[in-house]
């Protein structure tokens, strides 16, 4: 069991019970971790609240867009006030339109790949600079973020695909930029979960079984095992690990196609 009494994490974007952040929540928690969360706007923080109270103690939450450099800054300034550190960050925001979602890059428009980019990786540079004082504070820190197979094409995930590999590659130069400074940044990629944003994406079902089908365990990833893999990265158990991928998704990115 890892151990992670004493240690603090700001977990961005939990949507709900089902998302993956919310697993990731889980398994800091059942480490001994102290967790504040973010969550986007007040629809889903009906939910985000509601799962923050029932924890004992109840977490501490923040409505926070991470585009919104003021609201970036008010919310690590109020971690700052708290816990006067931070030991890691984790951060699971991304988003594009749901029409890009459709085969067809071509028919992007330059705004929605913008947004896309701004939103999906472009966010994880902004919060880990936000956090980079915090850390310094703890003597070091770990970020990571969650992805999904940028090494291949899937159609029906389109201008996300590319937002995700933008990040993976955001996320190495990252971890040169700031690996002097003792913090670590990896990404998680996980295997197919039904979330709240999965469901934007076409033909998800098909995909979600034929992942069960394809994987060398022959089922699908849960958010338990991706907490679980996410709260190793998040621990002092990988310290010498930085600028990876790792795949949590029972083997199914080592099969070829057909």
């Amino acid at each position: 069991m890892i151990d992670l009494k004493g240690k603090h994490y700001l977990v961005a974007g939990v949507a709900n019970k089902n998302s993956i952040a919310w697993g990731v929540t889980e398994s800091l928690l059942r480490a001994g971790a102290t967790v504040a969360l973010t969550y986007q706007n007040e629809r889903l923080g009906e939910r985000v609240l509601a799962l923050a109270a029932e924890q004992t103690p109840p977490l501490d939450t923040h409505e926070m867009d991470a585009t919104s450099k003021q609201q970036v800054e008010e919310v690590f300034g109020k971690l700052q006030d708290k816990w006067g550190k931070l030991d890691g960050l984790v951060h699971s925001i991304a988003y594009a339109p749901r029409e890009d979602l459709q085969p067809g890059i071509t028919r992007t428009p330059a705004e929605n790949y913008l947004l896309s980019l701004h939103i999906s990786s472009y966010t994880l540079i902004e919060l880990t600079r936000a956090a980079m004082p915090l850390f310094e504070a703890a003597g070091g820190g770990s970020v990571i973020t969650m992805s999904y197979n940028a090494t291949k094409v899937f159609p029906n995930y389109n201008l996300m695909g590319i937002a995700k590999a933008t990040l993976e590659q955001s996320m190495k130069y990252l971890a040169w930029d700031v690996g002097r400074k003792n913090v670590r940044v990896n990404a998680v990629s996980a295997g197919p979960v039904k979330t709240l944003a999965a469901r934007g994406i076409g033909g998800f079902t098909d995909m979600f079984e034929q992942a069960a089908k394809m994987a060398p365990l022959g089922r699908n990833v849960t958010l338990e095992e991706i907490g679980n893999a996410s709260a190793f990265l998040l621990s002092p158990l990988a310290n010498g690990i930085t600028g990876q991928v790792l795949f949590v998704d029972n083997g199914q990115n080592i099969i070829g196609a057909g």
